[in-house]
């Protein structure tokens, strides 16, 4: 009774200490949303393009801060004394206060050239989601191809074992020879390779796939989706108006504007400057408080005579920072249309060849039926039946990378017409 129990007890101590192996070993499935979801509260591109908005939005600040009025307060006294006089103290406050009232629109130019710089910084955190996005689908279309890749290796390798045991038995019954037996055993040989290589592959996009979903590690995953295109293939998209409506595009035109404006910064720094400036306080000898405050107001007025020929080089540069924007943008601007149109060209062939290839799938499936028929007759050759067995592994091969392709291709036509996260 006693080893029953002991064994039951060990029995027991081994289930339980295998179970926290398997929980974490348990693969996690996720779809298409999740992953966007994920990847958009995540994704450490983000959150760097995120606190590069913060930082425009308190830039912005700064200079808006010139326009406003300037106050300091100050206070102080000291208290000194020696042996051969008596002791004697000083007290001052004072509370100044300024405020621009012309400077030729000098800090008003720099405030909408930081306005517009805030704006370039919002279209560079969105083309950061774009690219985010392009990344993330390639990663979740290689795993679903890897997925679909291991089962089509296992399905293949299963039907080259069943070869096998039939050329093996004919063989041996003497209607085959050794050469048709040593492929049979070649192309299982293949196959199995096969198996390993599409299991690597499918580790290798689980990685692939945790790392863009901005994960420092995760367990095996695996996704679930299906190997259809979203975006319409019916009209032809209007490129022009694409490549004006892309991140990429909005954030360069942005630059140029606060370009723009800098340099009508920097012509204004020939105008004089005009500050409205007040004051109150006082200072007094041993009485605190001081017994009466004094008051100030006036105007101050600063006009640039000669600098150098700083402020012209200055505004020389400014006018170049323009012209070198403003060259670049039309630059940009037809780029993104050839970039627009071979996306679209590479999206349209991928979903027609996907239709070119289920039917070769389709026809070699048919002639794979029918010659192992045949072929367990004796109506056809075995060097006819395997090139047809051949043709069919192909065909499934041809179909899968087909659909494969058809989802990287989405994915670059999206990239290419600025599709962020957001835009599923």
């Amino acid at each position: 009774m006693r080893p029953l129990r002991s064994a039951l007890f060990i029995a027991v101590v081994q289930l339980f200490a295998c179970l926290p192996q398997a929980s974490a070993l348990a693969t996690e499935t996720l779809d298409w949303a999740q992953c966007l979801a994920e990847a958009a509260a995540h994704h450490p591109d983000l959150r760097s393009a995120a606190e590069s908005v913060r930082q425009s939005e308190a830039q912005r600040r700064i200079v808006k801060g010139g326009m406003l009025p300037s106050v300091s307060a100050s206070a102080g006294g000291e208290r000194s004394g020696s042996s051969a006089a008596a002791p004697a103290g000083a007290w001052s406050y004072g509370v100044n206060a300024s405020q621009l009232l012309f400077d030729g629109a000098k800090t008003s130019s720099e405030v909408k050239s930081a306005t517009e710089s805030l704006k370039a910084s919002r279209y560079s955190e969105e083309s950061v989601s774009v690219d985010t996005r392009y990344a993330l689908r390639t990663a979740f279309v290689q795993l679903l191809t890897a997925q679909k890749q291991v089962s089509l290796a296992e399905e293949i390798a299963t039907k080259r074992k069943q070869n096998l045991r039939l050329i093996a038995l004919l063989y041996k019954s003497g209607t085959e020879n050794i050469g048709s037996l040593s492929k049979a055993r070649a192309d299982l040989g293949e196959a199995e390779y096969e198996v390993a290589q599409a299991r690597r592959g499918l580790k290798l996009a689980q990685v692939v796939l945790g790392t863009q979903l901005g994960r420092a590690s995760s367990g095996p995953l695996r996704v679930t989706g299906k190997f259809t295109a979203k975006e319409s293939i019916r009209q032809s998209p209007d490129f022009d108006r694409i490549a004006k409506e892309s991140p990429a595009y909005l954030n360069l035109t942005a630059e140029k504007d606060a370009a723009g404006y800098s340099l009508q910064a920097a012509r204004s720094a020939f105008m004089p400057s005009v500050y409205l400036s007040t004051g109150v306080g006082n200072s007094a000898f041993r009485q605190l408080p001081p017994d009466r405050t004094d008051w100030q107001a006036g105007i101050d007025v600063s006009v640039p005579i000669y600098a150098g020929g700083s402020v012209k080089a200055g505004v020389a540069k400014a006018r170049a920072v323009v012209n070198q924007l403003s060259a670049d943008e039309e630059s940009l601007s037809l780029s993104l249309k050839r970039s627009l149109a071979q996306a679209w060209k590479s999206f349209i062939d991928a979903s027609g060849n996907v239709d070119v290839q289920r039917k070769f799938l389709a026809a070699a499936s048919e002639r794979a039926r029918i010659a192992d028929a045949q072929y367990s007759a004796g109506l056809v050759s075995f060097n006819e039946w395997t090139i047809i067995e051949d043709n069919l592994v192909s065909a499934k091969k041809s179909y899968l990378n087909a659909q494969s392709n058809l989802l990287f291709t989405e994915a670059a036509w999206v990239q290419a017409k600025g599709g962020t996260l957001e835009s599923r």
